[in-house]
């Protein structure tokens, strides 16, 4: 059953007007992923998925990532709309997180912009923000969006979710 989707307020958008299939969208607003204290990477040339009922998955060029702060990490999975995607260990300081990021070395033509792009789980850092705002993970642990004021739901990902 569909949920009924919260209505957005100025400068917000609703997660249920995203396509599907979803769509690449580029973004200049500055993203900074923070772990073990370290800034890992710091952008202002991130990419967007958008896709109905989920908050904004980010990717970030791999040229604004700390060097060493990306190892690569066993495992692939696929998606129907960008490819195989290969996972990542986050490195910063003395913590790492394991397989807490992902690429596609070589994604689907509609999503090409995406190579090579790193995306991450909110949760798995200490810290993401956007324009300076912190990120909140979106709930369940499967999907890597990334929560922000200026977006509304409901989001997939809670329990009860999957059919959406």
């Amino acid at each position: 059953m569909r949920p009924v989707p919260e209505r957005p307020g100025p400068g917000q958008e609703s997660v249920w007007d995203y396509p599907r299939p979803p769509r690449l969208e580029r973004s200049a607003r500055e993203v900074v992923v923070v772990l073990g204290g370290v800034e890992l990477c710091r952008t202002r040339q991130a990419w967007r998925v958008l896709e109905t009922s989920h908050p904004p998955t980010w990717y970030l060029p791999r040229e604004g990532w700390l060097p060493g702060s990306l190892a690569p990490a066993a495992g692939t999975s696929f998606c129907e709309w960008k490819g195989v995607a290969s996972y990542l260990t986050l490195v910063g300081g003395d913590v790492r997180a394991e397989r807490a990021a992902w690429t596609y070395p070589d994604p689907t033509p509609g999503f090409a912009g995406l190579r090579d792009a790193v995306a991450l789980y909110p949760a798995a850092v200490d810290s993401c923000t956007v324009d300076g705002e912190r990120v909140r993970p979106q709930e369940g642990g499967f999907y890597g969006g990334w929560v922000t004021s200026d977006v509304v739901g409901p989001f997939k990902g809670v329990p009860g979710s999957q059919g959406w």
